[in-house]
């Protein structure tokens, strides 16, 4: 079992900037693979990144690519996600999670694929 807590949400105006911490306790933290997901009202949980346990490879959904920056501090058992260039669309519960272990390539996107999320943390950009 692992306990997942995001924090760092809240309302912004456009073109400004966020940054999610997800503090992870309950398992061997470096070891796994992250992501971060976001569900808007009415909507399907959407991927937004993922990182590997090193912290070398990462991935970003298109819709955020050269906006946001997914990093994570693994002595310290924490995972970053940071927002810049913040649009309305944007605005949505952001979710932390862990990634199964021997996921493929193209799964990594899919929610599915991870075991254990936190409660989420709510970002608001206005326009």
């Amino acid at each position: 079992q692992v306990q997942l807590l995001e924090s760092g949400g809240g309302l912004v105006q456009a073109g400004g900037s966020l940054r999610l911490s997800c503090a992870a306790s309950g398992r061997t933290f470096s070891s796994y693979a992250m992501g971060w997901f976001r569900q808007a009202p009415g909507k399907e949980r959407e991927f937004v990144s993922t990182i590997s346990s090193s912290g070398t490879i990462k991935v970003y959904a298109e819709s955020v690519k050269g906006r946001f920056t997914v990093s994570r501090d693994n002595a310290k058992n924490t995972l970053y996600l940071q927002m810049n260039s913040l649009k309305p669309e944007d605005t949505a519960i952001y979710y932390c999670a862990v990634r199964k272990v021997g996921t493929a390539y193209n799964a990594r996107n899919n929610p599915r694929s991870y075991d254990y999320w936190g409660q989420g943390t709510q970002v608001t950009v206005s326009s």
